[in-house]
């Protein structure tokens, strides 16, 4: 080595080593990784953190991407025909303006960059609108805002439902801890800035379960299920009855006394809900049979105190009955049969069913019973492998409309 060079000690100069002092004067001495302490292990905690933060952050991840996707295809509707034909690919960089110089530059550098490495995948993204992030959409769409006035209502509230997006944005972009409040935050304003955009029915809304896209990649592995929870008062803090049953038009439903319908939505909401089209089907179990008997001495209840508990409930749904304007939208009956399961099924006909089905345990009343909510109209008995065959199992959706409709058409109307 060079008389300038910088010479390292021996390797077996450190602790554990024999001590020997025979490196060249100048040397320099290396701290072992050894000797610094570092702790690179992650124990439960730390695991449980770390998760917590990946779902919160993968769900985020999701709105944004789905408001970006949406802003992109808006700014491309409305500007394209208005730049495209006296610029052709270039309009977007004629669009910016001077103001947007520095980042439209940085899109086309980024694309050139992609197109070399081969990043590109789908074709359709061979574009400078797809290298743009949304504070340069919300730009364009500020900078521009007379084309687009026609189409959208309220500039203001576009622009504070992208302002409260941007605090989630930049903490998803740098890997941050992202807290359920700014989470909740951007799951409401980016359900109003969709709706906003006029994305159509199919669109996520506040008004039913938040769209999950982590269902269809881990969909085989869990069925159709989309939630668990411990017990319904957890279920009802997540999906609260007027979110499950506001905007049925189907409703068919299975149990001992039905109780998260019939005590947790009003009997004036389920006339509207009625008279607003929605079908509906109700299975107690009769309140004069020997099941009830069993389940009372089952759960340590008093004789009688069950079958007056469900008569009171069916009493209530026949008032609900007799002020609509036709009866036969809401059909009562009564079944004899050991009850199993206790379950609701939301449009169970189409591709928004929604269901939650709980099932009766020895000891546990129907409060406390475990609460499995799923998804109806997705991958079921229809699903398609990707080699083009279909999937064999359905879902447990199918599964439980099969089981109402067999315990319905062995049950009694009542009058």
């Amino acid at each position: 080595m060079s008389s300038g060079g910088l010479e390292l000690p021996p390797g077996d100069g450190g602790p554990g080593g024999d001590g020997s002092t025979d490196a060249p004067p100048g040397a320099v001495s290396l701290v072992r990784p050894m000797e610094i302490g570092a702790e690179l292990d992650w124990g439960a905690d730390a695991w449980s953190e770390v998760r917590t933060r990946a779902r919160r952050a993968g769900r985020a991840y999701i709105w944004l991407n789905l408001v970006e996707q949406r802003l992109r295809a808006v700014v491309n509707a409305v500007l394209r025909p208005i730049y495209a034909p006296v610029h052709g690919e270039d309009w977007v960089i004629a669009a910016a303006g001077p103001a947007g110089q520095e980042w439209v530059q940085r899109a086309v550098a980024v694309r050139e960059v992609s197109r070399r490495k081969g990043y590109l995948l789908d074709p359709a993204d061979d574009n400078v609108v797809s290298f743009l992030t949304l504070p340069q959409l919300r730009e364009l769409l500020v900078q521009h805002w007379p084309c687009f006035e026609p189409y959208l209502d309220d500039r203001r509230e576009v622009e504070l439902a992208l302002d409260e997006l941007e605090v989630a944005r930049n903490v998803v972009s740098r890997n941050r801890a992202l807290s359920v409040t700014v989470l909740a935050q951007a799951e409401r304003a980016s359900a109003r800035l969709l709706e906003i955009l006029g994305s159509g029915t199919g669109s996520p809304s506040a008004d039913r379960l938040p769209i999950d896209a982590v269902e269809d990649l881990v969909g085989d592995r869990y069925a159709d299920v989309v939630g668990v929870h411990p017990d319904r008062v957890r279920l009802q803090r997540q999906l609260p009855a007027e979110d499950l049953f506001g905007n049925a038009r189907r409703l068919d439903a299975v149990g001992i006394g039905l109780n998260l319908l019939v005590q947790n939505y009003s009997g004036r909401r389920l006339v509207r809900l009625a008279e607003s089209g929605c079908r509906a089907r109700l299975l107690f179990l009769n309140p004069a049979s020997s099941a009830v008997r069993r389940r009372e001495r089952e759960l340590g209840l008093k004789k009688g105190e069950m079958s007056r508990s469900v008569e009171m409930n069916i009493l209530h749904m026949r008032r609900v009955r007799a002020r609509l304007r036709d009866p036969d939208a809401f059909e009562i009956q009564v079944f004899d049969e050991t009850p199993r399961f206790t379950a609701y099924l939301v449009n169970g006909d189409g591709a928004d069913g929604l269901a939650v089905v709980q099932p009766y345990l020895r000891k546990a009343r129907g409060m406390e019973a475990p609460v499995l909510v799923l998804r109806g109209g997705g991958r079921g008995s229809d699903v398609v492998r990707e080699g083009g065959g279909q999937e064999g199992e359905g879902g447990l959706f199918g599964t439980y409309r099969e089981e109402f409709e067999s315990v319905w058409a062995d049950s009694r109307p009542v009058s």
